[in-house]
């Protein structure tokens, strides 16, 4: 039998992973994440929330160090309460996407996370948060979402589901935005070529860490992207199909109180372990592009911010 695979970097997401529905951890997810770190591996949160929204939860962890959100988007350093990287999607272009989705499937409700540590979430009429527990601003009209820079566009059909919503996106945005499902009732618009993966690898790099030393968990598939990249990739027992199909091992719910190595046989022929249970290590692939998973860009951003966007 192989010998058994030690990762330094634990990637997990957020919601319907690491949190409850109530955006809380329970106690055996606080103890998996105490021996995560007396073990010396890092914690990495990797969620499609925008820093403003991850900060209360990384200040209730007493948590420090980076944190990848905004969908790979933003780079955020805890400790420093600052972003050490940052993209944002190029207002016009959402504009446009947006207007090619609704020719598509008619009118959705659209919000936008504003770029920076203390951006706000904007809501038009007529769109709902999925989430109760995220603050939002709402809006009048559609043109004041654009007021600002932004991270990203959520969309919502009032009857599409949103694998019909995002399928369809992505046959009509083309290189305008990445689309992407990361959760019940969340499409999103980010900019080209950006996902987890990107804030993963970044975020690791800065770490002095690599893929082979990380495992990532997830839930959705804008996980898919950093599943690609890491070294191992468990999906939640609650997870999306699509995320299950490409997964090296399935553990259990989050909805059962943790996200920890271990749960259910893996997908697949063996290559290793992770705390004694058997698990396939194994090369992923798939389309790449604005549509899907994108590889990230070159690693010469550390100096200062990146921004694009008018």
């Amino acid at each position: 039998m192989a010998a058994p695979i030690a990762y330094s970097l634990i990637a997990t997401d957020l919601d319907g992973t690491l949190l409850r529905g109530d955006d809380t951890l329970s106690d055996r997810s606080l103890a998996a994440l105490a021996r995560v770190a007396d073990a010396g591996a890092q914690h990495l949160v990797v969620t499609g929330r925008p820093a403003p929204r991850v900060r209360p939860l990384l200040d209730d962890l007493g948590a420090t160090g980076l944190a990848v959100c905004g969908q790979g988007a933003q780079v955020y350093d805890a400790g420093a309460d600052r972003l050490l990287w940052s993209i944002t999607l190029d207002r016009e272009l959402a504009e446009t996407a947006l207007g090619k989705i609704e020719a598509e499937v008619g009118q959705v409700y659209a919000a936008v996370d504003q770029d920076g540590v203390d951006g706000l979430t904007l809501i038009e009429p007529g769109y709902l948060m999925p989430h109760p527990t995220l603050p939002a601003v709402r809006v009048d009209r559609r043109d004041e979402l654009w007021g600002e820079p932004i991270s990203k566009v959520l969309l919502r059909h009032p009857h599409l589901s949103d694998d019909e919503l995002a399928t369809t996106a992505r046959s009509v945005v083309g290189s305008l935005a990445t689309v992407t499902m990361s959760g019940p009732g969340t499409v999103e618009l980010q900019p080209c070529g950006i996902t987890k993966a990107t804030g993963l690898a970044l975020a690791a790099e800065h770490l002095g860490l690599r893929p082979a030393d990380t495992i990532a968990f997830g839930d959705m598939p804008n996980d898919i992207p950093m599943f690609d990249w890491a070294a191992h990739g468990v999906a939640m027992a609650n997870a999306h199909p699509e995320l299950k199909s490409v997964a090296d091992e399935v553990t259990l719910s989050s909805r059962g109180g943790r996200a920890a190595p271990g749960g259910a046989p893996a997908r697949g022929g063996g290559g290793g372990h992770t705390r004694g249970v058997s698990v396939s290590v194994r090369e992923r692939g798939g389309a790449r592009g604005c549509g899907a998973a994108a590889p990230p860009p070159p690693h010469d951003c550390w100096a200062g911010l990146l921004s694009t966007g008018r």
